[in-house]
């Protein structure tokens, strides 16, 4: 017999006898390898629970641990919503600062058969909450009887309170006042320039409140009145859509204050409309008639 084979004999019959420890088989290098070809069909169907597992412990991570914003982030998505959502025009803006003091002025005259005629419509503006409110002259002239509509629905009666010929204005004191009257915030024209928007808000031929916009065209302008043959001086000159009906309403600025009183249009025809350039008094004149300084 070989020595290989008698060696063999002899390890075997000492492991049986516990002479000696077994010897210890080393699985292959590869051997996982084996596992996974053997395992292959439950793992497989296990992988669908192991993503969704993975799935659900992302998503709660992001929950319990919020990401922090940074200043970058805040800008961009206020850049963001800028460009998704357009901000209200200056015209909307000066129209929603002043929309509560706006006041429809109605004339009514003594008619030929005794009794009363409606005369002229224009505008007018709240300037002190006491009931205070400036229009034009021409507006009221010669009026047996005033009713004033206010922004929101009241009807009231007013009487000329004070005058101001030489600017055309005209002071009424309402008899019946709204709830929670909103007053004009009124604005020095000392910072005011040619080219500054401008808006004008009245009841052009009775309809409104009308709302419409443009520049200031030119400062201290002079105009003669075709009513009253006066000269008016130190005048605002805009672009604004102006028409019979918005005489007396407010000449507003982008802030939405009042910077002077819408009194007339520059027209070589006869039919009294719009061709581009109004007149307003400033409202420093339109302080000066109520008795008190505006500043």
């Amino acid at each position: 017999m070989k020595r290989a084979s008698l060696y063999s004999s002899a390890r075997r019959k000492a492991e049986n006898e516990g002479l000696v420890p077994k010897k210890i088989e080393l699985k292959p290098r590869f051997a996982w390898k084996e596992s996974l070809r053997k395992h292959r069909v439950p793992l497989l169907a296990a992988t669908p629970g192991a993503l969704a597992l993975a799935f659900v412990l992302v998503q709660w991570g992001a929950i319990v641990s919020p990401q922090q914003l940074t200043q970058e982030d805040i800008d961009v998505a206020v850049t963001r919503a800028l460009e998704t959502v357009p901000l209200p025009s200056a015209a909307a803006k000066a129209y929603e600062a002043v929309r509560g003091s706006i006041v429809r002025v109605r004339a009514f005259m003594d008619g030929p058969d005794g009794g009363e005629v409606e005369g002229n419509v224009g505008t007018g503006v709240v300037i002190l909450d006491t009931g205070v409110i400036l229009t034009n002259i021409h507006v009221v002239a010669g009026a047996k009887r005033i009713s004033l509509t206010f922004s929101d629905g009241l009807e009231s009666g007013a009487v000329v309170t004070g005058t101001r010929p030489e600017d055309d204005l005209a002071v009424l004191q309402a008899q019946t006042l709204p709830d929670d009257l909103q007053a004009a915030t009124l604005q020095s024209t000392s910072g005011l320039a040619p080219g500054d928007h401008v808006t004008a808000v009245g009841f052009p031929f009775g309809i409104g409140p009308s709302v419409s916009s443009g520049v200031v065209s030119g400062l201290g302008r002079e105009f003669r009145s075709p009513e009253g043959k006066r000269v008016l001086t130190n005048l605002i000159q805009f672009d604004a859509a102006a028409n019979p009906g918005n005489s007396g309403g407010p000449l507003v600025n982008a802030s939405g204050e009042v910077v002077g009183i819408v009194t007339g249009i520059l027209n070589p025809t006869q039919q009294r409309v719009f061709v581009g350039i109004g007149f307003a008094v400033p409202i420093e004149n339109a302080a000066m008639a109520v008795g008190v300084p505006p500043f």
